[in-house]
């Protein structure tokens, strides 16, 4: 059957409102079943499982607001509700073991309004807002401060058990991993090696970390990547996946392809990390979700849509996947995020 333009945009709508089911590309997505549309509209992204797996806490410039803030979510997509302050700019929410508090990044101390946007005449950069401080809070949004140092400290993550947080800071000149303890305290740097090292998670046992990096060896590429951190920017042209211990020893290089690879995530059994990557498009464009053992054989793709998938993280127990996504955006540049039945 075939359909006028505008009469598949009533029915994408009417799919999309009142069933959330989204067929998987060509059914090449053989790992991913159920797969269910939570947000619909703005740009949601860094979607992370509460430890019962029950809930999600994600990032969204949405509704009113002109830059994200941190909302949280059943898992089902149901009762969406803001619990960052809505001052500044916010990001990498993180659930504590105890349900009741979470950790994120903040920009409010330094201005209450959202920063500008990087310059990208520049190229496309991330902005490190010297501003970001790290945040504990609860849901009546009662803050503590965990971090006092000057420029950036930001995505942070928490170990299994609750007690460590691992996160990414400019402290000592370089981005660069560190752990500390749940109040802030006993903070430790993990890599030392010239270059962005950002995106951290642990491992389900709590002894790695997996997390992204680039560390330039050239001299041009060493001039640009310490000239844009000047201006607080870094360009994720390449990154690269790497593994290391909580304790700093025994770091390891799980991918080697020059691509874009970020948002790496354990899978429960601990052998396996499913990231994002845009090894397989030569524009660098599109990013698909992959999975590849910690020694970095086996590469798998596991998304296959021609927009960007993006942020994956297994649910506790390993029986499902959220990630975010452009697909079914209805204006160019939505993100929403999706969940799916993890399928062996």
């Amino acid at each position: 059957m075939i359909y006028h333009s505008s009469t598949l945009k009533v029915l994408l709508i009417l799919v999309l409102g009142f069933g959330c089911s989204v067929k998987s590309p060509q059914n090449k997505e053989k790992h991913l079943t159920n797969l269910r549309q939570l947000t619909f509209g703005g740009e949601n992204a860094e979607a992370y499982f509460s430890s019962d797996g029950k809930h999600l806490i994600f990032q969204a410039t949405r509704d009113e607001h002109i830059c994200d803030q941190i909302f949280t979510m059943e898992t089902t997509g149901k009762k969406i509700t803001q619990v960052s302050t809505g001052k500044g700019r916010t990001t990498c929410a993180y659930f504590l073991k105890d349900g009741a508090h979470f950790v994120y990044a903040s920009t409010h101390l330094g201005n209450e309004l959202c920063p500008a946007k990087p310059d990208y005449t520049k190229g496309y950069v991330w902005p490190v807002y010297p501003d970001y401080d790290l945040f504990l809070s609860d849901f009546k949004k009662q803050l503590t401060q965990l971090t006092i140092t000057a420029g950036y400290d930001a995505e942070a993550t928490i170990s299994p058990d609750g007690k460590k947080i691992v996160f990414t800071s400019v402290r000592d000149g370089d981005l660069e991993l560190y752990t500390m303890n749940i109040d802030g305290s006993e903070v430790k740097r993990l890599t030392n090696k010239l270059g962005y090292d950002g995106g951290g998670f642990f491992s389900p046992n709590g002894k790695k970390i997996v997390f992204r990096a680039f560390h330039p060896t050239k001299k041009e590429e060493i001039d640009k990547y310490q000239t844009l951190l000047a201006q607080h920017l870094v360009e994720p042209k390449t990154l690269e996946i790497f593994v290391i211990d909580v304790t700093g020893n025994n770091q390891v290089q799980v991918t080697n392809n020059g691509a874009a690879n970020f948002c790496p995530f354990f899978h429960p059994d601990g052998n396996r990390i499913i990231f994002s990557s845009n090894l397989a498009d030569p524009s660098g464009r599109n990013f698909d979700l992959y999975l590849i053992n910690v020694d970095g054989t086996q590469l798998e793709q596991i998304t296959f849509e021609k927009t960007f998938d993006g942020f994956p993280m297994f649910s506790p127990d390993g029986k499902q996947l959220v990630f975010a996504s452009n697909r079914n955006g209805k204006v160019q540049g939505e993100t929403n995020i999706f969940i799916a039945d993890w399928i062996e």
